[in-house]
């Protein structure tokens, strides 16, 4: 009896042995050093049980999923929470409750990409380019871009407070939340030959309305096209492919290359004769608005007028996780048709031309970067 109790025993004591030496070396493996599993256990310790206050598991390993993107030091790369996840989701379907601004890193923090037309943000005053110096009070210094959304979201009719700093002062806006439901597309002929289509951002239903658009257009005499892409953020790539498709001859529209080698083209299919275009771009126009302005220019099939874009031209994939959670994550960079790299430099127009101090794109005939298109077309 003795003698069995003996041998389970050092059984045990084997697979105990046998289980901390295998999880010692997933750690060295994963950690890339010997001392992973120690590092964790000691660092896994002092935060459970030397914190000032109890923190949950679930949150202390949530931080750490986090912990491991964010690590990556790319800013489009993120873990993204269950509700993270249905966020996006909202913002490509053109539907959500916000201030209709799009969040992005510029060269001091936290920026407004992109403020869309019409939209509490814009309307309140908060122009593309400022720099967000907090929201509601916190300081947006250390927040991810995620966390920053996350802030400014929130119930319609409440309020939210967003500090930003513009020409080197601080203006303070309190803007009110709104069910945001964005027309993506607007047009009109802007003379008799000339029309004008106005994409603001590239969501679900945005190339079935751009058809419907540049249809209409077409039975009313337009000949050539001005197509606004200023303080557009981007979007989803097989919208911006498919109004490609629309405007453009046959050819490639984009491609990259992942760390696997694996080259993806994606083109534009001429469903349409092109007609003479000239491209609006500003600093608020990112990624896909990108695609499709350096495609056209480098294909010369029509002029990009205004002023520099913003320099985003990476790629981005979700791969679902458990529990409804997904990792977005960098997976390459963008090339032009002239095998041009845009990120963090943008596209240079063609003709440089800035709004005057104080104005923001307006659409109408007014606008001088409109004029100039119209004379660029004549």
């Amino acid at each position: 009896m003795n003698s069995n109790i003996k041998r389970l025993c050092l059984q045990l004591i084997k697979y105990i042995v046998a289980s901390i030496v295998m999880m010692w070396l997933v750690f060295w493996y994963i950690s890339g050093s010997p001392y992973g599993l120690p590092r964790f256990v000691v660092t896994y310790y002092v935060a459970t049980q030397k914190f000032m206050t109890p923190i949950s598991k679930a949150t202390l390993f949530d931080g750490m999923l986090k912990g491991l993107i964010a690590s990556l030091g790319e800013p489009h790369s993120v873990y993204l929470d269950a509700e993270d996840l249905e966020t996006m989701k909202e913002h490509t379907s053109g539907t959500y409750a916000g201030v209709g601004m799009v969040l992005g890193h510029g060269p001091k923090g936290l920026e407004a990409v992109s403020v869309i037309d019409d939209q509490p943000a814009y309307k309140a005053g908060i122009k593309s380019g400022d720099h967000i110096v907090s929201i509601d009070g916190v300081d947006t210094s250390s927040m991810t871009i995620e966390e920053s959304a996350a802030k400014i979201r929130g119930n319609a009719g409440t309020d939210v407070t967003i500090v930003v700093e513009r020409d080197n002062q601080l203006l303070t806006y309190t803007v009110t939340r709104e069910e945001i439901v964005l027309p993506t597309v607007k047009s009109k002929m802007l003379t008799d030959h000339i029309g004008y289509i106005r994409i603001s951002q590239f969501a679900e239903h945005t190339a079935d309305d751009f058809k419907t658009q540049y249809d209409q257009l077409r039975s009313e005499g337009m000949t050539s096209l001005v197509l606004d892409l200023r303080d557009n953020p981007g979007g989803l790539l097989n919208s911006a492919q498919d109004i490609a498709s629309i405007i453009m001859p046959e050819g490639t529209l984009v491609s990259f290359t992942t760390r696997d080698n694996e080259k993806r083209n994606y083109v534009s299919e001429g469903k349409n004769p092109a007609l003479p275009m000239v491209v609006l771009i500003n600093k608020g126009s990112a990624s896909a608005s990108e695609i499709i302005a350096g495609a056209i220019q480098d294909r010369k099939l029509g002029t990009i007028l205004g002023t520099n874009s913003y320099g985003k031209g990476t790629v981005q994939s979700v791969y679902p996780n458990f529990e409804q959670e997904g990792i977005k994550i960098t997976i390459a960079k963008y090339h032009t048709p002239n095998d041009r790299v845009i990120d963090g430099t943008g596209i240079q127009p063609d003709v440089v031309l800035e709004l005057p101090k104080g104005t923001s794109p307006s659409g109408n005939i007014t606008d001088i970067q409109i004029q100039k298109a119209i004379e660029l077309l004549k």
